[in-house]
């Protein structure tokens, strides 16, 4: 495993977000060091739309205003999942940090995340809406208590003191990623994505960030489908590091 933090791929999977990811990117741009930016890369797919597809290609001009390198990347696999994973493939920083391109993972936090990666460099940091007294803004009410619920059962069943465990806005080691036999293709992959890491042993730090609902276009993760988290939660637990790495 490496020694030290390089630099930081950052993922942005973006399917009808405009302004939303025009504003993301020109936070990252602004807030960033761009020594530790390698590049930004934009997954988009079938779905996504000409607007969203005409904003990330004046993101792609933010960035080579500022000699920063971006790709548009077209997905292979399906789903939310899928375009991350393909992202992990192209990703050469040292590091890759996923989030998403509707500002609920807000880019403000960012640059704390990448900060706590520099101290950190062989381990996972994610970020947690639990850590910060009224950090949610405009949560469905029923999976507020959902969520809630779901992180202190999963800590404990996990044996971690983590708060927020289903929130896929998260930086790791690139090679950590590369390694991992990932099996979500939807929405609870941003649950394996910390879970598979913890059953191999590596430490998680928690950031504390804020979340807003979305602004523009609609979620693609509904309340029934995050009952879909349970299967990968009890799954992985079961997994020996054999079976999760490549």
């Amino acid at each position: 495993m490496i020694s030290e933090f390089k630099d930081v791929s950052i993922i942005i999977a973006a399917i009808n977000e405009t302004f939303s990811l025009e504003e993301t990117v020109e936070i990252l741009l602004d807030e960033i060091d761009h020594a530790y930016i390698h590049e930004i890369i934009t997954v988009v797919c079938e779905k996504t739309t000409q607007d969203c597809i005409c904003s990330a290609t004046r993101c792609q001009e933010y960035c080579a205003a500022r000699s920063i390198r971006f790709q548009l990347l077209y997905q292979k696999r399906p789903f939310a999942g899928g375009a991350y994973q393909d992202g992990f493939d192209v990703a050469t920083g040292s590091h890759i940090l996923i989030m998403s391109a509707d500002l609920e993972t807000d880019p403000h936090t960012a640059k704390d995340m990448i900060a706590e990666a520099i101290k950190y460099p062989n381990d996972l940091i994610t970020c947690s809406r639990w850590l910060t007294k009224g950090a949610f803004e405009g949560y469905n009410k029923l999976k507020f208590v959902l969520n809630w619920a779901f992180q202190k059962f999963f800590s404990a069943y996990y044996g971690v003191k983590l708060t927020d465990m289903t929130f896929g806005y998260r930086i790791a080691p690139t090679e950590l990623m590369k390694n991992i036999k990932w099996e979500e293709l939807k929405h609870p992959f941003f649950l394996e994505t910390l879970l598979k890491p913890i059953v191999l042993g590596v430490p998680v730090h928690e950031v504390p960030t804020t979340w807003k609902a979305r602004e523009e276009g609609e979620s693609q993760n509904s309340l029934p489908a995050t009952f879909k988290y349970l299967g990968i939660a009890f799954r992985a637990k079961r997994e020996s590091p054999e079976q999760i790495t490549k």
